[in-house]
Parts: structure tokens; C-alpha cells; sequence
């Protein structure tokens, strides 16, 4: 097991690149699947997610190589339709591998998939997404089964009661571009991850409209080829570069981060005094007005709403910002376990409902905190930059699920953070934590 050791109160400056999305690539490798020939995908990230969903792919078949720091090489001609439980337990964006094997193989089986601990994230839109095109599903001992060997384009509705669902979205899509007939997808997610997989998909031959809209329209096609397809940068890390430093009072610009894939999360960070600016296409600078940082609002929502992912380090950027900031969480409801450890480092936050309220500009104190989940680490890691004194970060596997080499980029902007093996963290900060 590994921690970071953070040192705090240094101002981030310079330059950092986001990588490539890991929202996107995952249900990119998935896509993969729907033809029997090569595919390269380039600009993928180096995480711990995509290792497991190339291990997945691996026993269900496919050939899989890494042939570059980030291009993969897929050969899914002899894949079968069963994905290992041992593997897809660990990884929830595993169920996008139910779209694909139900569009090429007419039957797929997922055990139901893990990966974070935000709180329930029902696969129900899934499930009645493949039943609407005419495949038959069975829940049998946590597997699902479905049998489709009769899928027809049909019309499909993914609204849920926290908005469109992201994952439904692409497994209806990959569904969809092998089924005879048309489909309609009302309500469909618009983020740009699913307009990433929609161009790969035109790239291998399938025939979609509406991309980027709510309402996509797909006439199936016979079959699809392989294809090369950069993956898009990830936004929710560049914002998470932006939010670093714009709590270090710092001034850094993002490559990779596109001012109109950030959505609300701009309009967020300009009422708050952090000016968000695009250089270029896919660059954007980030700087703290002089007056320094003011309270904010925000409620997560779907694209183009602000991100349920940058919710937990905007808390963190909050406990800096003087006055009453309120987060209000509709998209998974439970998502504050970040709180209780910004507590420990001074914050003060009350949660009421489906809001944290936080009451900043009191300051931080370094101290061993824990992470609960991918977003909530890098809040703690936040948080650790501007606080006075030594932080200790745990359970930092949870970062390596979604954010590529952050601590040497952070270093590359003048943080002192460093990964340690978790016998160097101090006993009494273990004891702490126990």
C-alpha cells in the first residue's frame, strides 16, 4: 500500500497536460468488440481501469497489446460472450461490455460489476434498453444473462430519476448500430464521452445522427470494420488541475482542457473569482482574481450541468473561499465522504440532506486523512496543497483508478507531494486513522 505526503501552502505554476479520458476510453475498448477486425485506440490513459478492462477483454478472447506509452492494438475476431466475474467485479464501467457482445453475439453475460462505493447505481436502464430492442434478460445468481438473437432497432427512453444515464446511453448506442431497422434514443446522455464513442463508431461504419444531442437516431448496419481513434482529453482532470490551482491562489494553464467540454463548471469557477480562459481549442488558462476566492453554488446535474465528478475537490476549493458555499449533490445523493476527512484538516462543512454546507475561509491543517473513492482522494489531495503543515493521503489506489502519474504533474507545477510506501507514514497519523 502507497500514501502521499503532501507539504502545503506553495502556489502552483506553469504548464500540466491532461490525459486522456478514462470516461471515454473504457467504453471505447467496449466498442471495440463490434467488429472482428483490429482496432488502435491512442491518447489512453496509463490507470489501473483500463488495465482491468484490457485484462477482461483479454479472457474473453480478444488480443490485446499496449504498443505505446498510450496506444492500445484490439483483435476481438474470437471474442465469446461471457466476461469473467473476478475481473468485472472490480470495475463498474465493465457493463459497457453488455452493448457490444448483445449487438455482435446475440447474448452476453456480465456479472453484475463493482468499482466505486458512491452510493446505488442500478443497471435497470440497461437492462430495459436491450429489452426494448427484443433481447430477453435474466438476473440468475448476479449474472445477467440476455439472449438476443432477434434485435431489432426500436425506440428507447433513458431518462432516469437523477437525468440520462451515461453507460445506458453507450450500451443502447452499441446495441443499436448491428440491429436491423431504426433506433431512437430519447433522452440520451449528451456528455462528450458518448460523442467520443459516437465518432469512433461513424469511424468503424455506423450510421448515427443527433450526436451531442438528447434525441440520437441510429439505422443499423450489417457489420462494422476496425478503426484508429484518439481518445479526447479528460475534462474532469483538467478541472481538477484548474481547481488546484485556483485553491494555491496559483496560475497554471491545462493542455488538453477544452473550454466547452468543462460546461457549468466554468460559470461555477468565474462566480468564485477563478478566471477560466481558452488559449487554444485544447488549452485553457486558469487564474485567481486578486480579491482572492468567493463563495460559491453549485448543483450537480448532467452535461452541461456541473460534474457529480468535480463536486468533491469544489468542496475543498470551498473551506478556501470566504462567506457560505453550498453543494447540493443530484446525481448520486450520497456522495460526501470526502466530508468527514476535510474535517479532520479544519474544515467546516454541516451536511444537510443532499447539501454540504461549508462555511470557508478559515484555514487548513495538514493531518492523515483517508480516501473513500476516486473523486474524493483528489479532493483530500486538494485540500493537502493549501493547507499549513504535512498531509498524508491513503488509500491512494483509488486515484490510480482515474488520474495518470498526479502526483509528477503536480510536481511539474511546484507542489511538494511525493508517493511513499505506507510504512513511512508516521505511526501516531496510522493510529489516527484506525
Amino acid at each position: 500500500m502507497e500514501v502521499f505526503r503532501i507539504r502545503g501552502g506553495r502556489k502552483l505554476e506553469g504548464a500540466v497536460t491532461a490525459s486522456g479520458s478514462k470516461n471515454a476510453a473504457l467504453p471505447l475498448f467496449a466498442a471495440s468488440l463490434l467488429s472482428s477486425e483490429e482496432s488502435i485506440l491512442e491518447n489512453v490513459p496509463d490507470l489501473s481501469d483500463i488495465r482491468f478492462m484490457a485484462e477482461i477483454l483479454l479472457e474473453m478472447g480478444a488480443e490485446v497489446e499496449k504498443t505505446g506509452p498510450t496506444t492500445w492494438k484490439i483483435n476481438p475476431s474470437q471474442i465469446v460472450p461471457c466476461a469473467p466475474y473476478e475481473l468485472v467485479r472490480k470495475m463498474r464501467a465493465s457493463v459497457c461490455l453488455l452493448g457490444p457482445l448483445v449487438g455482435r453475439l446475440g447474448k452476453a453475460e456480465i456479472p453484475m460489476p463493482g468499482g466505486c462505493v458512491i452510493g446505488n447505481r442500478p443497471i435497470d436502464l440497461h437492462i430495459r434498453a436491450m429489452q426494448r430492442m427484443g433481447a430477453e434478460v435474466e438476473l440468475k445468481a448476479g449474472v445477467v444473462q440476455v439472449n438476443a438473437e432477434n434485435l431489432r432497432g426500436n425506440s428507447i427512453f433513458m431518462g432516469g430519476r437523477h437525468g440520462s444515464t451515461v453507460t445506458g446511453t453507450a450500451n443502447a448506442i452499441m446495441a443499436a448500430v448491428l440491429a436491423p431497422g431504426k433506433t431512437t434514443i430519447d433522452s440520451a446522455a449528451c456528455e462528450p464521452e458518448i460523442t467520443d464513442l459516437c465518432a469512433m463508431l461513424r469511424n468503424m461504419g455506423a450510421n448515427i445522427e443527433g450526436i451531442g444531442s438528447h434525441m440520437i437516431e441510429i439505422e443499423g448496419v450489417e457489420s462494422l470494420r476496425g478503426c484508429r481513434h484518439r481518445v479526447i482529453p479528460d475534462r474532469i482532470e483538467a478541472a481538477t488541475y484548474a481547481l488546484a490551482a485556483a485553491i494555491t491562489g496559483g496560475e497554471v494553464c491545462v493542455r488538453g482542457g477544452r473550454l466547452d467540454h468543462l460546461g457549468a463548471f466554468v460559470n461555477v469557477m468565474n462566480a468564485c473569482g477563478v478566471r477560466i480562459d481558452a488559449q487554444s481549442e485544447n488549452e485553457i488558462s486558469v487564474k485567481t482574481n486578486e480579491d482572492g476566492l468567493r463563495s460559491l453554488e453549485a448543483i450537480t446535474l448532467p452535461y452541461p450541468g456541473f460534474p457529480t465528478d468535480l463536486q468533491a475537490q469544489t468542496c475543498a476549493l470551498a473551506c478556501k473561499a470566504k462567506g457560505l458555499s453550498i453543494l447540493t449533490e443530484r446525481v448520486y445523493p450520497s456522495r460526501f465522504m470526502h466530508v468527514p476527512e476535510l474535517l479532520r484538516m479544519g474544515a467546516e462543512i454541516s451536511l444537510e440532506g443532499a447539501s454540504s454546507i461549508i462555511r470557508g475561509g478559515t484555514p487548513l491543517t495538514g493531518a492523515p486523512v483517508m480516501a473513500s473513492d476516486l473523486r474524493a482522494s483528489a479532493a483530500l489531495i486538494l485540500a493537502g496543497l493549501a493547507a499549513e503543515g504535512e498531509t498524508w493521503v491513503q488509500r491512494i489506489y483509488h486515484l490510480d483508478r482515474g488520474y495518470d502519474a498526479f502526483e509528477k504533474k503536480l510536481q511539474g507545477l511546484g507542489a511538494e507531494v511525493e508517493r511513499l510506501p505506507e510504512s513511512e507514514m508516521p505511526s501516531a497519523f496510522g493510529a489516527q486513522l484506525s
